[in-house]
Order: structure tokens, then sequence, then C-alpha cells
């Protein structure tokens, strides 16, 4: 058995409390108690520009890369890869099926028997071999039903940020197992420059002329052409997590592995905080010129993210000095980093079968949003992000079950 030094495990709780304050994060972004009443960095920008919500989502793919670096190398690592990519892939679809099902008086019934199934089928732990053919099984099988013409399913939504998450990790991880440092850089800038060339120069069919513009982009032309029906149902007509975007945010993977391999040295967090001031100073000035954009993924949305984590990852390996420290004072977000596909899984899920529970024309949250929380503040700001911060408190309860009982799921 390998003896993990004290430098690894400190590097290992960093990266567990950055993704612990990560995932905490996304779950107040995504469940405020009321969303016509949010404080401004807990909603997405407009259009150009980002705000701290903006930045979950590449603090994701970041934690991606270095994650990459840090596991252990596997045998059967070609395999390895696409069961982990599919699972995650179909755990994300499977969010997007389950407002699909419809069995009459028996629809919620179906539906938590559909994401039981889920459950125990991408997130059950049995023989590799056995998960990668169960899940390009399910693959096949859900993505023929987005396209077999069933009314029920001819809207359901493929992108998603799972589905990113999923085809990012596949290609980071296939660049790390079969590719040198030079190639991967290459990777990096071409697809940086690339992708700031195909959206300024290349002229998009039916609209005329390159452009950055909400729906007449050459991301949102190429989503509507190739997925027209199975795109966030907000937009319908292109999606976030759309097709070209991806080109850009493995780039952000390939950021996180850069740093991964870093911290397989001995960091220092000086460094990591230059590396960040630069990539933050480079995005902001490319965001001159290709503004910096979530919802396209820009290039330079994609070094202002990778500079902010990198900052963060400086003060936690300036700071994270013991794992008993880390137990006394983190315990609490390390329950969050240590269990992140339960959290996103399930509080997609949660709110929506609750929403399913009516009493009176109220879903049960809403129910007990308005009869519960929001008259106890005279602020409904304060009321909303109180909601959010009580559901946050209700995943840690769940978290610090599992976690005493060494329970922890991975893909």
């Amino acid at each position: 058995m390998r003896v993990i030094t004290d430098m690894e495990n400190k590097r290992l709780l960093s990266i567990d409390i950055f993704r612990g304050l990560t995932v905490i994060l996304m779950t107040i972004v995504n469940n405020p108690g009321d969303w016509g009443h949010i404080y401004a960095p807990l909603e997405h920008a407009e259009w150009h520009g980002y705000t701290l919500t903006d930045l979950v989502f590449p603090s994701f793919l970041f934690i991606v890369g270095i994650s990459t670096v840090l596991s252990k190398p596997s045998e059967d690592q070609l395999l390895k890869s696409c069961k982990r990519a599919f699972r995650i892939f179909l755990l994300g679809l499977s969010l997007s099926f389950f407002s699909k099902i419809k069995v009459g008086d028996y629809t919620l019934v179906a539906r938590l028997l559909a994401m039981a199934l889920a459950t125990v089928a991408f997130l059950g732990d049995y023989p590799l071999r056995r998960q990668f053919w169960v899940a390009v099984a399910a693959f096949v099988l859900l993505i023929g039903l987005c396209f077999s013409g069933l009314t029920d399913f001819e809207h359901v939504r493929i992108p998603g940020v799972l589905q990113r998450i999923a085809v990012v990790y596949l290609l980071v991880s296939l660049l790390h197992a079969y590719t040198s440092l030079r190639i991967q850089v290459g990777v990096f800038i071409g697809s940086l420059v690339g992708y700031w060339a195909l959206m300024h120069f290349v002229e998009v069919p039916g609209i005329g002329a390159a452009n950055l513009e909400v729906n007449r982009n050459l991301a949102a032309w190429l989503d509507n052409y190739l997925l027209e029906g199975h795109l966030w149902a907000t937009s319908k007509t292109w999606d976030p997590e759309g097709i070209l975007s991806t080109l850009p945010a493995v780039a952000t993977g390939l950021a996180g592995l850069f740093a991964g391999r870093y911290l397989q040295s001995s960091p220092k967090a000086s460094v990591l905080f230059a590396t960040g001031v630069i990539a933050l100073a480079a995005g902001t000035i490319w965001g001159w010129y290709f503004p910096i954009n979530k919802a396209l993924w820009t290039s330079s949305y994609v070094l202002v993210a990778a500079g902010w984590d990198l900052l963060l990852l400086g003060v936690l390996q300036a700071t994270v000095i013991s794992g008993t420290m880390a137990d006394r004072y983190w315990k609490p977000v390390l329950i969050f980093g240590m269990n992140p596909m339960l959290v996103f899984f399930f509080s997609g899920i949660i709110p929506r079968v609750l929403g399913m529970i009516k009493i009176g024309d109220e879903g049960l949250t809403s129910w007990i949003y308005s009869q519960g929380i929001e008259p106890l503040f005279a602020d409904k700001m304060n009321a909303s992000l109180a909601g959010a911060l009580i559901y946050v408190l209700i995943w840690g309860a769940i978290l610090f079950f599992f976690d005493a009982r060494k329970r922890y799921y991975k893909v």
C-alpha cells in the first residue's frame, strides 16, 4: 500500500475544499427561495460580462483537470475514462428526461422509479466492464428516445452542465494519458485562438457577418442546426452548453490539468497567485476585443475564470496546513467536496419532486418558503437568500450522515 505523504495529503485536501466551496456556491445559486428576488452576484450576467455565479461552472471543469492528473493511473485507462464520461453524461441526461416522463396519475411514482434506476445504474459500484456496457446501452436508449418521434421526448434537452463536464473530462483525460505536455499546450492555445477566429471571421449561414449577438452567432446557429428541439428550454434555439462552445471549455479543463501537474511538484502559493494574476490580466485585456461571456464560453472568459481559480487554489495551498486542521475548520466544506455528484444529481431531483407535491395551488417547496421562511424577513432578497442557505444546511446534514458512514459516491 502506498503511503500518502504530508504534501500529498495537503494537496488532496486543498482540492476537496476547492470542490466543496464550488458545490456549495452552486447549491446556493441554483436554489434561491424566490427566483424573482436574487442578489446580483448570485445571478448570471445577462450577456457580456460576468458575476460570481458565472465562475461556478468553469471551476468544476478546472477541478476536473486537476483531478485527472492526481488520480491513480489505470491499466484500463481508456475503458475507465469512457465509462466515467458516459455515466456523467447520462446523469445529466436523466435530469433532462425527468419532467418528460408522464404516466397519468402515476407520473410521480414513474419519475421516482426512473431516477432510482439511474442512481443504481450510473452511481452504483459494480464491475468496470459491466458499468461501461450498461452506460453504453443506456446512452443508445435515451438518445434513441430523443429522436424517436415520440411526442413526450421530442424536446428533451441533450446538452447540459453534466453533459459538458462529461465531454471535457473524456477529452482531457485522454490527452493526459496519451499525449505529451507540448501537444496539450498546443491544444489549449489552439482551442482558444481557433474559437476566437471562428466566432469573429466565419459568416453565420442565413444571417450574415460573424457576430456575438444573442441567438444570431455561429455557436447558436450550429446548436439549432444539429440539435433543433433539444436545446435549453429558456432559449429553444441555442444552448449555453452547446456544441461549438465546448471547444474552449476543453481549454478550461486543460488549465486545470496544467495546475494539477504543478501541484504534483513542490507547489508554492506565490506561483499560483502570480499565474492567476497573469491569467486574469490576459483574459481582461482579451475581453476588450472578445468579450467575456459565459453563455458563449469565450476565450477571454476561459482565462479570467482560470485566473480566479488559481488565486483560490493559491489561498488554499497557503492556508491548509494539515489534515487535523482541515477536519477542524473545513469539515462542513469538505463533506460537499467529497460527495459532489450526489449533491449535483439529487439537488436537481429533489426540488422537482417537491414541486409536484401540491398544497393548494403551490408546490411543497414554494409553500414551505411562502409560509415558513419569507414571513420572517422584511426584505424579500434576504428571504430568498435564506431559503437557499437553508437548503445548503439540509444538504450538509445529509452529507454528514454519509460521511460518518464513509459513503462516497463516484462515477
